[in-house]
């Protein structure tokens, strides 16, 4: 670490968020604030009412579709690789590969750089732009999956045991469980991208976001409303069905044809909340890293310090502490796994 500026001088926890009080913002914060710098649009994230925002104009849309026009007092767009100045601190927002418009926030002063990374992903996802590595002297970074046990498959292969429950079961509806952003179109594009050509219904919770990517030009193919009372239930016989997870455990799930439950999430991997929540056919598709993926990545930014956030924070510290690099848990709260 330079000498100089301590890093939580720059940057610290605070009850409303990550705080850096020269800068005078909160990086994600859970309660309304004057200025916000916002990572990405999931709602445990971006939250509504804060007197300034800045983030990606991506960001910025999806949270106007999903809080409505007075979202925040005033907002402003950063580009990817531009450089801001907020009372003397340099922010700069690069791709973190989670969901559309998602970012790290990298926030520099008198030659230390802390980088928070937000949620982020390593794998191959065509409805975002690619994480990018950012040399930092502080890497901020998450630890949804930060256990050993947590190795994530390939998607394809997982939409492979989708298409073949198909085959196997032609007559009935397959309902794809998946959150509403990023992982929502996320399945869809991957099941495009394995060669599925037929229509895809969608829940109604899902139609302004597919609209927006679709706008922003990701491909989605042939996708129609899941409206039962507009069609016949035979529509719906080995369709493929994409809605909110909280769709599912209602009324609307019931009506189709024998619905076939399955749903897309890294927490697929256990298969006690599979079970629980009634998922007939579990998906690994994840929006996170895997702990191979968390561990490369701190290995190829090679920060001189680690701060570990939302998820099981205590394992990477310790694998940060094994590796001669100094590491904290943050315990920050209020922020759960909407994007998984």
């Amino acid at each position: 670490m330079k000498k100089g500026m301590s890093p939580g001088a720059l940057l610290h926890p605070t009850p409303a968020g990550l705080f850096c009080p020269i800068g005078r913002f909160h990086v994600d914060p859970v309660r309304p604030v004057e200025r916000a710098l916002i990572t990405h649009g999931h709602s445990d994230h971006a939250r509504a009412g804060h007197g300034q925002v800045l983030a990606t104009r991506q960001t910025l849309d999806i949270m106007r579709l999903r809080y409505g026009e007075d979202f925040a007092g005033s907002e402003q767009a950063a580009a990817f690789g531009e450089e801001i100045d907020l009372d003397g601190v340099r922010v700069s927002f690069h791709p973190a590969g989670h969901v559309l418009g998602s970012a790290q926030i990298a926030i520099e002063k008198d030659g230390l750089r802390i980088v928070v990374s937000g949620d982020y992903k390593r794998g191959i996802d065509p409805t975002c732009a690619p994480f990018v590595p950012v040399a930092c002297d502080v890497f901020i970074t998450e630890a949804t999956f930060g256990l050993p046990v947590f190795h994530h498959p390939d998607p394809k292969d997982e939409i492979d045991k989708l298409f073949t429950s198909l085959k196997q079961f032609p007559e009935r509806s397959h309902l794809v469980g998946a959150y509403a952003l990023g992982k929502a179109q996320r399945v869809i594009r991957l099941i495009r991208d394995c060669g599925y050509s037929e229509p895809i219904y969608i829940h109604g919770a899902l139609a302004k976001l597919c609209d927006y990517y679709v706008e922003q030009g990701i491909e989605l193919g042939d996708i129609r409303p899941a409206t039962i009372e507009k069609s016949s239930p035979d529509t719906f016989r080995g369709a493929v069905i994409v809605g909110p997870p909280s769709a599912f455990q209602d009324r609307w799930a019931r009506r189709f044809n024998e619905p076939l439950i399955a749903f897309a999430s890294g927490w697929m991997m256990v298969r006690q909340r599979a079970k629980q929540g009634g998922v007939e056919l579990p998906l690994v598709i994840s929006d996170h890293c895997d702990w191979p993926e968390l561990l490369s990545t701190i290995e190829e930014i090679g920060p001189s310090e680690v701060w570990v956030t939302h998820g099981r924070e205590e394992a990477l510290v310790r694998w940060c502490e094994l590796k001669g690099i100094p590491a904290k848990p943050l315990h920050l709260v209020g922020y759960e796994d909407e994007g998984d």
